[in-house]
């Protein structure tokens, strides 16, 4: 969920905030709170006596649009869960079990016949959206259809299986599906038809982008005009630029604890335009119960001393990478990509981020704990399995071989204090390094959407990446195959544009073997990802862990490894 591929700016901090809040924070499976009197189970029964309050969440910037088939961040994928709902949905706990995948709007989990290319599901009755009409089979037929018509971000490499879809993805406007996904409301049940079994498509069924919405959704990006939910909450009003107010669906009832339980606040109240200093303090004074922003390194030790046990660490299956325009000078010569990778000092971004405790070196793609990953690091002074050390000596020599020293190269990050030094770093090295280098920080409302979008000619970037879900390809098919590059669009998750035969014929044979043997797939998995690196389209820079910082009133902490904090079940009351 990422992410703003997934969490923008998670965090920097110090030993001591580390040491004092790991002992007390949800690091483990179990998804604990440090409230000793929490409930340490989302699937626990609900207990009326916290139900009510407002939660107030404070964040530097908004994360765009907030339709949830089109957003693509963690910031609203948190939020997201507390709203909307899709045929499955992964478990609502903390830990481990978080990434177990049960029906939602399905009273079952699927029937699959066919060799596994046909899913059969039985829609729940009596489940209404927020505006107060009945949820059919016509509304999920029409979900399914929107995902390619509202070009969605994952439309090309999650539901491209469907049935029909490769039309729907040439022409989206006409997009109808029509022997891919089938309601039939007599029965009340839709089918889903693929071209080929995907060991995957229950994961992909769980996440924002398959959410159901009205039929008569627009079928253009909705933007700032917030649709009917059928969870818990629904959005009373967005305005990016201040506020985003949640209220309760008055039509919700609780129709699955595990995929869609009650809510605990009456409200949630989200503000932005904080700077992180502001976040920080209103926390810390119960102005504000939660902030999404990493706080800044001069407030750390304060936090980890005076509040430490409000403070939740918790490891992160991601990591923060650098973009290397393939199709755009310098980078469209692989000597000059490669001699980024073995210039930067993955250290050095380390302690930019918060140091040893909250953040790692990473050499490839996907992340360590992943399916797939292997120890494996390409660009590593002396070579190896793990980072060891920058080789700048051989990256000037690169430079130099390719030809493209004295370049312009504008570098384009999030404008909060993490990224922005990040940043700063990587433009000292490719000034070093004999380029012409500029820092271009944006908002992180905008930033994701503009890196995607060719038309900015944007050469090198600063994101990071958090998994949708547990699966190699979700790092490495949605961000690195021909099918995530959209040239000119919003929605181009690959950001650097890379498209290789080779690599994507490895891809499409590793996704094919996950069908039956995903043990075998796992290790092709692993194959692709050097294989990405030795092109070196992208910089792998870190793994990250996040801090959660949250004020008195809170109580309740749990979280999701799939999706981190589970915002609707805090206590506020």
């Amino acid at each position: 969920m990422s992410r703003n591929a997934r969490r923008g700016a998670l965090a920097a901090a110090t030993v001591a905030l580390t040491l004092t809040a790991a002992a007390c924070s949800s690091s483990s499976d179990s998804g604990s709170s440090s409230d000793p009197s929490a409930s340490t189970s989302g699937s626990s029964a609900f207990q009326a006596q916290h139900k009510g309050g407002t939660l107030k969440l404070v964040a530097h910037a908004a994360a765009g649009s907030f339709d949830p088939q089109v957003n693509y961040t963690l910031q609203y994928w948190q939020l997201f869960q507390s709203m909307y709902d899709g045929l499955l949905a992964f478990k609502k706990v903390g830990g481990q079990e978080s990434f177990t995948v049960v029906p939602d709007l399905a009273t079952a989990m699927p029937k699959v016949t066919n060799g596994g290319k046909t899913y059969t599901f039985t829609l729940r009755k009596g489940v209404t959206f927020s505006n107060g009409k009945a949820l059919t089979t016509d509304d999920v037929v029409a979900s399914f259809q929107r995902i390619f018509k509202v070009s969605s971000p994952t439309a090309g490499t999650f539901y491209n299986g469907i049935v029909g879809a490769d039309a729907c993805l040439k022409t989206p406007a006409s997009c109808t599906l029509s022997k891919g996904v089938i309601g039939d409301a007599k029965a009340n049940t839709v089918t889903i038809n693929l071209t080929a079994a995907d060991p995957e498509f229950e994961y992909k069924l769980a996440v924002p982008h398959a959410v159901v919405v009205p039929k008569d959704s627009p079928t253009k990006d909705a933007g700032t005009k917030p649709l009917p939910s059928t969870g818990p909450y629904m959005a009373a009003s967005y305005d990016p630029n201040r506020a985003l107010k949640l209220v309760r669906n008055p039509h919700f009832k609780e129709w699955s604890r595990e995929a869609e339980p009650q809510g605990y606040p009456d409200a949630i109240d989200y503000a932005f335009g904080q700077t992180v200093e502001s976040e920080v303090t209103a926390v810390e004074n119960g102005q504000a119960d939660w902030m999404f922003d990493a706080p800044p390194a001069d407030r750390l030790n304060e936090i980890g001393t005076k509040y430490a046990s409000r403070a939740h660490v918790n490891p992160l299956t991601a990591f923060w990478y650098a973009t290397l325009n393939v199709n755009m000078a310098p980078f469209n010569n692989k000597l000059a990509r490669q001699a980024i990778n073995w210039a930067v000092d993955r250290s050095a971004v380390v302690r930019l981020y918060g140091g040893t405790n909250l953040a790692s070196p990473a050499c490839t793609v996907l992340p360590p704990g992943f399916p797939g990953h292997v120890e494996s690091c390409a660009y590593t002074k002396g070579g190896g399995t793990t980072w060891k050390a920058a080789d700048l000596a051989k990256a000037k020599e690169l430079v130099k071989q390719s030809g493209t020293a004295g370049q312009e190269v504008g570098i384009v990050t999030q404008d909060d204090d993490v990224n922005k030094s990040i940043g700063q770093y990587l433009q000292s090295l490719l000034t070093q390094l004999g380029y012409k280098a500029t820092l271009k920080p944006l908002s992180a409302n905008i930033q994701f959407t503009y890196i995607q979008n060719t038309k900015n000619k944007v050469q090198l970037a600063l994101t990071s990446w958090y998994q949708d879900y547990p699966a190699a390809s979700d790092f490495l098919n949605v961000l690195l195959s021909c099918a995530s590059y959209h040239p000119g669009s919003d929605s181009s998750i690959n950001i650097s544009g890379f498209c290789d035969k080779g690599v994507d014929a490895k891809m499409q044979a590793a996704l094919k073997t996950s069908q039956t043997d995903k043990a075998s797939a796992d290790k092709q998995w692993g194959a692709v990802d050097q294989s990405v690196m030795a092109q070196s389209p992208v910089v792998p820079l870190i793994n990250p862990k996040m801090i959660d910082f949250t004020s008195t009133r809170v109580g309740n902490y749990q979280f999701s490894k799939q999706f981190y904090m589970l915002v609707g079940q805090l206590w506020v009351k």
